[in-house]
């Protein structure tokens, strides 16, 4: 059964709410659809007023940018992870099998079960493995962290972190290892598909194989400390 999910955004990512009217939530269906279809790089306010049926200056009252948009998506992105997370580790006891849950989730094996209409959440989480970084790695990166853009990454870090200390108490590096999963899986997966050369996972099309390496790099790294 699918849960109604509704997630509230920081209000410094958008000039207008695009979650209080149809035209908004049309910019972010239609922006997700071509950032995919066409890379961050080619994609323009332009081309998505074209696409959604407005004007230009329309979507321009809803979004600064394009990158305040990008930043938008991959935001409500973590955001929706982190629910997730806690629902699929919710009645879970062993820290194990949270871990296990975790690199689940983060190559898609876990089953989403929240519904929402207007943000297609595969598309989305192909945009975050490939586009995704670039919300962060700019110049102005100190000022949007000031503004709390990227709160939600940092809170589905710490919960990941949270997991690896109640299966190793006193590990001295959980968020920096929780970090490292999250982007190694996306890199991994990312590299798999296109640059197979830098993986070991060339022409595999499943990524289970990613999610057993992921499995041996995070728990060699936790094995090797001796519990406190």
């Amino acid at each position: 059964m699918e849960v109604q999910l509704q997630i509230k955004m920081n209000h410094k990512l958008y000039l207008r709410d695009p979650e209080t009217s149809e035209l908004g939530k049309g910019i972010i269906r239609h922006g997700i659809e071509m950032i995919y279809e066409l890379g961050f790089e080619d994609f323009t306010f332009k081309k998505l007023a074209v696409r959604v049926g407005t004007t230009e200056a329309s979507i321009y009252r809803y979004f600064e940018n394009k990158h305040r948009l990008l930043t938008y998506i991959t935001t409500w992105f973590w955001t929706w992870l982190e629910y997730q997370l806690v629902f699929s580790t919710n009645n879970i006891s062993n820290s194990k099998q949270k871990i296990d849950a975790v690199i689940k989730l983060l190559t898609s094996q876990e089953k989403d079960e929240f519904a929402l209409e207007h943000i297609n959440k595969n598309v989305l989480q192909k945009i975050i493995i490939s586009e995704g970084d670039k919300s962060y790695l700019t110049k102005h990166v100190t000022e949007d962290n000031k503004a709390m853009l990227f709160k939600p990454y940092k809170d589905l870090c710490h919960r990941i972190a949270e997991i690896f200390l109640e299966y190793k108490p006193g590990y001295p590096y959980p968020h920096s290892l929780a970090s490292t999963l999250i982007e190694t899986a996306h890199r991994q997966i990312y590299f798999k598909d296109h640059l197979p050369r830098l993986t070991d996972f060339g022409n595999v099309k499943d990524t289970n194989i990613v999610v057993h390496y992921l499995s041996h790099m995070i728990y060699s790294m936790l094995d090797a400390v001796k519990k406190k």
